[in-house]
């Protein structure tokens, strides 16, 4: 209905096409950022297990996401139906991702602890490592696949950063309201029946604005070619290794990647931090709407700035300053502790995950077609799967980092039922992950992006050698 009725990979694409594309980033941001801002402190204060053992759990994890990645963008690359490389993907994940999702979320209460940590640990695989990663590996590899322009690529990055940030406003304001009014626990609105209402409620929704996304959009760049000012060659009939060590020797691929899980380990620790910061610091969940949605709603606004900033200045280079902007955000949250000057902070966070988010597919495009410029390997599968690892590493492990210090801080999520305050000691800690850790490690990756990242010189250099 949306779609953009031209079959040309070089021409612009229709607004209804883009919309259906970024309405995808909607959907699957809704619970992945749900998992990674609520998902501790559920297991923790709603069903009282562990801090540290949860924290554990999620970085073992991590090895099998990692692994899980790799191999879904091999089955992207090697994917060829009749709707492309990657739709029919998300039009196969997306019930068994809203159904895992509603499992993770719902602990049985009478298994013994043993099996309640071994219920998490599948659970949570097969809805991270499985199914989250059967929809976002072809959901990133499908801006390479919808347009070769390179102009476009960067707009249907930032406008699905858009729609992900409208997912993060959207739990923001609704996920705390729907708790509550699940919850039957008067001191606390983190039990059981209020997640397992809640989710059940925001995955049906993912399914309905997946589904649209999928039949809304188009994949026109044909498979197996090299692209080469607007002309097809055929690509290389590549194997794993070869794809692999094509990868390893793209700089740009590999610097992106770092900055992307930089970034989203930062972003974890910012959505958890917003949670625990309001319950444990605040003592007050009801300012985690303002604080978070400072963040959500300044970068909404920045991403419609960021398409005409592209027209003067590369995407790198609104990249590199999204990571300063960022870096000074966080040094506020560290250093400053009245109300307006840390909604003044998160304002500043919000408009660096803005500029950086806004650009990252669109530059994970660029740097797969640097690539194919030099070796003549098409990874738009691989190259995706190894930025979206990244992504989900960053998450999961800025999870099991932050679970970690809770448990070393003293947190015991138990002492909520019964009203009684946390130590001291953890809301120390959670103002240190809240504010200098994330300043250090995004003022870090402005220092190498401005240094060594010209990805967009260097592809024109290549195609004028041709």
């Amino acid at each position: 209905m949306f779609t953009t009725k031209h079959d040309d990979p070089n021409a612009s694409l229709g607004w209804g096409e883009r919309l259906a594309y970024g309405s995808g980033g909607f959907a699957f941001n809704m619970i992945n950022g749900i998992i990674g801002a609520f998902m501790t402190i559920y297991f923790t204060s709603a069903v009282g297990m562990n801090a540290g053992i949860i924290a554990t759990i999620l970085a073992v994890s991590k090895i099998f996401d990692g692994i899980s990645d790799l191999i879904m963008g091999r089955i992207v690359d090697r994917t060829n139906t009749k709707m492309g490389k990657a739709r029919v993907w998300l039009l196969r994940m997306c019930i068994p991702f809203a159904i895992s999702t509603m499992l993770l979320f719902y602990l049985p209460p009478n298994f013994p602890d043993t099996v309640k940590y071994i219920y998490i640990f599948l659970m949570y695989n097969i809805t991270n490592a499985v199914c989250l990663t059967g929809m976002l590996v072809p959901f990133y590899s499908m801006v390479g696949l919808v347009t070769r322009n390179s102009y476009e690529r960067g707009l249907l990055g930032n406008i699905q950063q858009i729609f992900q940030t409208l997912g993060n406003v959207f739990v923001n304001s609704a996920f705390p309201i729907l708790l509550h009014r699940f919850s039957e626990n008067p001191n606390t609105d983190f039990t059981q029946r209020s997640f397992t209402f809640t989710m059940a409620i925001f995955c049906a929704i993912m399914v309905v604005v997946s589904l649209f996304c999928v039949f809304n959009t188009k994949e026109r760049v044909k498979l197996g070619v090299v692209e080469d000012n607007g002309e097809q060659k055929n690509a290389k009939n590549e194997n794993v290794m070869e794809t692999v060590k094509a990868l390893l020797s793209n700089r740009y691929w590999m610097l992106l990647t770092l900055g992307n899980f930089v970034v989203f380990t930062i972003i974890i620790f910012y959505s958890m931090g917003t949670v625990f910061f309001s319950q444990y610091v605040l003592y007050d969940m009801s300012q985690y709407g303002m604080l978070a949605n400072a963040i959500s709603i300044a970068q909404f606004g920045i991403m419609f700035v960021t398409p005409l900033m592209m027209k003067k200045i590369s995407k790198e280079r609104i990249y590199t300053l999204g990571m300063l902007v960022m870096a000074i955000g966080f040094v506020g949250s560290a250093v400053f502790t009245t109300p307006t000057l840390l909604i003044a902070s998160n304002i500043l966070k919000g408009l660096g995950v803005g500029f950086a988010g806004g650009m990252a597919l669109g530059m994970v495009a660029d740097t797969v077609t640097f690539g194919k410029l030099k070796t003549g390997i098409d990874t738009v599968g691989m190259g995706n799967a190894g930025i979206s690892a990244a992504q989900k590493i960053g998450l999961g492990l800025g999870q099991a980092i932050f679970g970690w210090v809770l448990a070393a801080a003293g947190f015991d999520g138990a002492l909520d039922a019964q009203g009684i305050a946390q130590p001291e000691s953890v809301a120390v800690a959670i103002k240190f992950m809240y504010g200098w850790v994330p300043a250090i490690m995004a003022g870090a990756m402005f220092v190498l992006f401005l240094l060594f990242y010209h990805c967009e010189r260097d592809i024109q250099r290549l195609q004028q050698a041709e």
